[in-house]
C-alpha cells in the first residue's frame, strides 16, 4: 500500500493544477518536438528526437508520481479558531535562541515541501520537531550532528 501523503487544500489544488497541465499542455508540447525531430532524418544519430524522448519520460514520470499522490493523500483540514498546537497546515514563528533570529515556517505534508520558501515538511527535523509544540514551548533541532534550539512564538493557519 502505498504511504498517505499529507497535502494542504492548497496543495492540493498546485498538484491538479499541475497533473492537468501536463496531461495537456505538456504531452501535447512533446509530441510536437517528436514529430519535428523525426524529419531530421536517421534516428540514430537524432540528438534533438532523443532528447525529446528523455523529456516525454520525464514528463509521464511525474504523471504517474502526481496519479500516485492523487490516489493516496489525506486533506489537511483548516481547524476552527486559532490552533493551540502545531500542526500540519500551521503557520509558526519561532526564535533561533542562538542566532536570536526570528524565522517563520509553514507546517506541510511531504510533497508541498519547498525549505527555501518557508514550507517544511512534517517529516523533515525541524517539522517533527515543531508537531505538537505550543506558544513558548523550546525544541530542540539535531541536524547533521548541530544541535538549534527554537522557541514558539506564535503559531495560526
Amino acid at each position: 500500500m502505498a504511504k498517505v501523503i499529507k497535502l494542504t487544500p492548497d496543495g492540493l489544488k498546485k498538484v491538479q493544477e499541475e497533473l492537468e497541465n501536463l496531461k495537456t499542455v505538456g504531452r501535447a508540447e512533446i509530441a510536437e518536438r517528436i514529430k519535428i525531430a523525426r524529419g531530421y532524418g536517421d534516428l540514430s544519430e537524432n540528438s534533438e528526437y532523443d532528447e525529446a524522448k528523455n523529456e516525454q519520460a520525464k514528463i509521464e514520470a511525474r504523471i504517474v508520481d502526481l496519479e500516485v499522490i492523487l490516489n493516496n493523500y489525506e486533506l489537511i483540514s483548516d481547524t476552527k479558531g486559532k490552533p493551540k498546537a502545531v500542526q500540519v497546515g500551521s503557520k509558526v514563528k519561532v526564535l533561533d535562541i542562538e542566532f536570536e533570529e526570528e524565522m517563520e515556517f509553514k507546517v506541510v505534508g511531504s510533497s508541498e515541501a519547498d525549505p527555501d520558501n518557508g514550507f517544511i515538511s512534517d517529516e523533515s527535523p525541524v517539522g517533527k520537531a515543531l508537531i505538537g509544540a505550543k506558544v513558548g514551548d523550546k525544541v530542540t533541532v539535531e541536524v547533521n550532528s548541530n544541535e538549534f534550539v527554537y522557541e514558539v512564538l506564535s503559531i495560526s493557519k
